[in-house]
């Protein structure tokens, strides 16, 4: 069975809905029948690396909201991704475009190292306070999964795997997808959302007995 996940490295839900998912798969009964294929997705295409600024103040003037209320949604986030065992360090993080992380996860996903690129890169993004827009940075997280420094840098140097990125996130606009992340099983159910692990396991059930 096959599942497709569009998604995106700064997105806290993302993080915290895929960490769901795989406890749901791997307490399901067939889970090494399960295919689960990353699609790119960019929250805020315009975004960049601002050496000055706070995460805090970042997503304040993204989303035009106070700080203060900024603050209480970082402390809930930070809360939800507790009860699924991860770490996020918003006192950190830095505000990144990720656009060239997603042309590098293309070409992990080709040679089978997408899944474990991508969990690597958001735990970077999230808890460590890396800049994922950096090249450099990029390439030490892709050495880290077994992706070649002359291959991470080739693509990073070029407009490589553009055309894929953008051919997702044109799909996702085609399906009515506004917001990440978004699960499709077989292509018949869908899950928006960081829901709770029990509809993600009770949409396996379902996907599973119907193919």
């Amino acid at each position: 069975m096959r599942i497709q996940v569009w998604t995106d490295f700064v997105c806290p839900f993302c993080y915290i809905g895929n960490e769901k998912l795989k406890r749901a798969i791997q307490a399901f009964e067939h889970h090494d029948q399960i295919e689960v294929e990353f699609k790119s997705y960019q929250l805020d295409p315009h975004a960049h690396y601002e050496e000055d600024k706070t995460m805090t103040e970042s997503l304040s003037e993204t989303k035009g909201l106070p700080q203060e209320q900024i603050k209480q949604m970082i402390e809930h986030l930070t809360t939800a991704a507790k009860e699924v065992d991860l770490t996020f360090r918003f006192d950190i993080a830095k505000n990144a475009n990720t656009f060239d992380a997603h042309r590098l996860y293309q070409y992990a996903k080709s040679i089978d190292k997408g899944s474990s690129y991508m969990e690597r890169v958001k735990k970077a993004y999230f808890t460590e306070g890396e800049v994922i827009s950096d090249h450099d940075t990029l390439v030490k997280l892709a050495e880290e999964v077994g992706i070649s420094k002359e291959d991470s840098l080739s693509i990073l140097q070029s407009t490589a795997y553009s055309d894929n990125v953008k051919g997702d996130i044109e799909q996702a606009r085609q399906i009515g997808i506004q917001g990440v992340p978004f699960f499709i099983f077989n292509n018949r159910y869908a899950i928006s959302g960081a829901q709770p692990q029990e509809l993600f396991a009770k949409t396996l059930e379902t996907a599973w007995a119907e193919q």
